[in-house]
């Protein structure tokens, strides 16, 4: 392991991208689902996108949708990844040509190996704290304890915030993480101390992380 990544998500504002990127952060989530409050509709979400550097990923997320709808968005956004957060299909995630994240829903009950075997074409799997059905950032954490190893890259979610990150890194030692409200003053509305805090306890984490593995 190099480095731990970082995404921030559910950003809606130009201010909270830049924010993101100053800190060194590696990708940046928009929320394609209508009923999140975080949600943005495709023109926000292609400004946000057209905002970013290079090397930092734009990611588009959903929540059961038509391909005609994801189909649009790429159209629209040009996104480096999507990321699947409902009862998508192994095909209907990996119909579109793109490399994926697919959430699992650690809030219930949920066979990782079985996920990882069935997602076998995804990127990696995003480990999220809420119920089957339901949306993430909503701060449920779920059981780290209770992940077992797969040989599958991890992003850790669900609950995350500059106290307790470093706790799930230790743990898990997962490829990334991703933050919504643990950042956040309200839905969709980040908080620049709380950004910032969260990126230095993910790199002090990392950095403990490394020195046990020399």
């Amino acid at each position: 392991m190099s480095r731990i990544r970082i995404k921030f998500c559910g950003l809606r504002r130009l201010r909270d991208v830049e924010a993101a990127v100053a800190l060194g952060v590696d990708a940046i989530g928009l929320i394609l689902v209508p009923a999140s409050p975080r949600a943005v509709d495709f023109a926000l979400a292609a400004r946000l996108r057209a905002s970013l550097p290079p090397f930092v990923s734009s990611v588009l997320l959903f929540k059961d949708p038509d391909a005609s709808y994801v189909q649009d968005a790429i159209d629209a956004v040009r996104p480096d990844l999507l990321q699947f957060h409902g009862n998508e299909s192994p095909a209907f995630c990996a119909s579109f040509g793109m490399p994926y994240l697919k959430a699992i829903a650690m809030g219930g009950k949920v066979s990782l190996r079985g996920a990882a075997r069935r997602y076998r074409s995804a990127a990696a799997l995003l480990l999220d704290g809420h119920a089957p059905g339901g949306l993430g950032g909503r701060g449920e954490a779920f059981d780290w304890a209770a992940v077992p190893k797969i040989n599958k890259p991890l992003v850790l979610a669900g609950g995350l915030n500059a106290g307790n990150v470093g706790r799930g890194i230790a743990m898990l030692a997962p490829y990334a993480v991703d933050v919504s409200s643990g950042i956040e003053r309200k839905p969709g509305v980040k908080d620049e101390a709380k950004m910032g805090a969260f990126v230095d306890a993910v790199r002090r984490a990392e950095k403990k992380l490394q020195a046990v593995k020399r």
